[in-house]
């Protein structure tokens, strides 16, 4: 049972170590052509090997008995761990929003935004807040609520006030 234990302790070390550091047999087992030999997936599967042994023999079943179900629990472990560290490698990320991302967002003038110059808005695009220089056809107060129709340059766009049936428009006087 002690072997046993101490092979489970010695997957544990080599699972944190790969962990914290990163994958030890990075371009040693390129030759195997999987990543089904990460330094993660072979801590867990030792850990889990030496563990699962370890049990069956402290409850008394011999070793022909033992080190089938520890193979087994580790071969179970490792799998895990592989599918684990695919997910998380292949996960994909959120890009950050660029100015193209903005055409046709909903946003408020922060600054008013003239007939011949710029003003500033602020648009939501998925979730982050860009602040933009604008420009606009009619002059546009602070507050009015616009859409961003093109885009003039990486830092600016044009927008037109954005009118709902029941809303005072910037178009029509009052």
């Amino acid at each position: 049972m002690t072997t046993f234990v101490v092979i489970g302790i010695v997957g544990l070390v080599l699972l944190g170590v790969s962990l914290v550091v990163g994958d030890l047999f990075d371009g040693a087992l390129d030759v195997l052509g999987s990543d089904a030999f990460s330094s993660a997936v072979v801590g867990g599967f030792i850990a889990a090997f030496g563990f699962g042994a370890a049990l069956l023999d402290g409850v008394g079943a011999p070793g022909v008995v033992s080190v089938p179900v520890g193979v087994a629990a580790g071969a179970l472990a490792g799998w895990f761990a592989w599918w684990l560290t695919r997910l998380v490698r292949d996960g994909g990320s959120d890009a950050t929003p660029s100015i193209e991302d903005a055409l046709g967002a909903e946003g408020r003038v922060l600054s008013v935004v003239p007939t011949d110059g710029y003003g500033t808005v602020r648009v939501n695009v998925g979730g982050h807040t860009m602040q933009l220089n604008a420009r606009a056809n009619i002059v546009l107060e602070p507050g009015t609520a616009v859409r961003v129709t093109g885009i003039l340059s990486p830092t600016a766009v044009s927008v037109v006030a954005d009118w709902r049936p029941g809303q005072p428009s910037a178009l029509l006087p009052e």
